[in-house]
């Protein structure tokens, strides 16, 4: 299985997050396929990016293709891909999976049984592919991580990001229509 090139990620963050829904993410042998995503850019008020390089969010600024992992509300780790064709602050927060390898091991480290329960949100996401800190600025094309393309195109729909208290209503947040593993159903 080939990792997606980086020249997949350096286009703008919307059309990688969308982009990103039906392909294959593993860490470490253990994962599932994308089906919910969300885009942030320098110019989002809601993006980490919008006040310019601190030293949380520096792996923004890095290449695409990279891995910019952080601790939201200081709970848990929260898993993005860096994107654009310059390295401006702009990214894709993985929010959901639908579980397809290393079920078990995601379960150990849940301590959930139910696969829908595994990866639906950025926290659980994390905490069952085993994702923290030391992951952040490493690229995805390199172990422990494999993003593959999808078997094939899914139905995609779009939506208001979730969680937000600036730039809430911008329709950057992508799903796969009708899967039950996304962290929120989309409003018709």
């Amino acid at each position: 299985m080939l990792s997606l090139p980086r020249s997949f990620f350096q286009r703008p963050a919307p059309a990688v997050a969308h982009d990103l829904i039906g392909t294959l993410l593993l860490v470490s042998g253990v994962g599932g396929i994308v089906v919910e995503a969300e885009a942030y850019d320098h110019h989002d008020p809601a993006s980490h990016s919008y006040r310019g390089p601190t030293a949380r969010n520096a792996a923004m600024f890095g290449p695409a293709g990279h891995a910019y992992v952080y601790r939201s509300h200081g709970l848990h780790w929260c898993f993005d891909i860096v994107c654009g064709e310059k390295p401006l602050g702009s990214a894709v927060l993985v929010r959901a999976l639908e579980p397809v390898r290393g079920l078990d091991l995601m379960r150990q480290r849940r301590g959930v049984a139910d696969p829908r329960l595994l990866c639906a949100g950025p926290g659980r996401l994390t905490q069952a592919l085993g994702i923290t800190g030391a992951l952040d600025g490493k690229p995805l094309d390199q172990p422990p991580f494999l993003i593959s393309a999808g078997q094939a195109p899914p139905d995609v729909v779009s939506g208001p990001r979730i969680g937000l208290t600036r730039g809430g209503d911008t329709p950057w947040r992508f799903g796969w229509a009708g899967s039950a593993f996304l962290s929120r159903p989309f409003r018709p």
